[in-house]
């Protein structure tokens, strides 16, 4: 699993993981926060974990990059 993204709060990164889960790449989120019992004990932030192949186009798609293989649909 590759880090694609570390975010303050588990709940910034499950919006991230949202934005993911839409484009069909799968993600885990890694955060020391006791499974979201202590939302506010993130020593290290909140990390966004996917497959290595998913790696480069999530980091796209989180940084609000058009994914260069999809084609362009006009109207």
């Amino acid at each position: 699993m590759i880090d694609v993204g570390s975010y303050p709060t588990r709940s910034d990164a499950e919006l991230a993981q949202s934005l993911l889960a839409v484009e069909g790449i799968a993600s885990v989120v890694a955060a020391d926060d006791a499974g979201g019992a202590y939302p506010f004990d993130l020593t290290g932030g909140a990390h966004l974990l996917v497959d290595e192949a998913d790696a480069e186009n999530a980091a796209a798609i989180l940084a609000g990059r058009p994914d260069p293989e999809a084609k362009e649909q006009r109207p």
